[in-house]
């Protein structure tokens, strides 16, 4: 069973203690208006009210053509990781996802990439785990392409 693999504790940490982002920049800090403001470290949506982090993210170890960077946000304040196998609260809002495999070098793995209804993204993403030159698949948004969390087998 394909299980959802949220933002490591140690780079969120870095982060919420002050450090830089991809981009070697300090990362923004708001309040969270309560709105669509996912954390991608406990995969919660940030209530309204309490701090937040927006800053750039780059999911893979190093700089490549294939490793792409953006916005993320991030509670302020220390949170627990998500884990488990079950779909979280900030993967339930959204009707679809854009999911795509990488293989252990860190490239897409051509073919793979789909945009699916969200009912339907962890049956989906169990089968991209059955290629082998797959090595886990990635959850973005079927509309802004932000990084949301990944998919790795069980």
């Amino acid at each position: 069973m394909p299980r959802i693999t949220a933002l490591p504790t140690k780079i969120a940490r870095a982060l919420q203690e002050g450090g830089p982002d991809a981009h070697g920049q300090m990362p923004e800090r708001t309040v969270s208006d309560g709105g669509a403001n996912p954390c991608r470290h406990c995969l919660q949506y940030i209530p309204a009210g309490a701090e937040m982090l927006i800053l750039a993210h780059r999911p893979f170890p190093e700089a490549q053509p294939y490793a792409e960077t953006g916005p993320v946000f991030l509670c302020a304040d220390h949170c627990k990781r998500h884990e488990g196998e079950q779909v979280p609260e900030v993967l339930e809002g959204s009707p679809d996802y854009l999911i795509k495999g990488y293989s252990a070098d860190h490239r897409i793995v051509y073919g793979t990439g789909i945009v699916i209804p969200q009912a339907e993204m962890m049956a989906q993403a169990g089968k991209i785990l059955e290629d082998e030159r797959v090595e886990y698949v990635h959850i973005r948004s079927s509309r802004n392409n932000c990084y949301q969390a990944r998919i790795d087998r069980g």
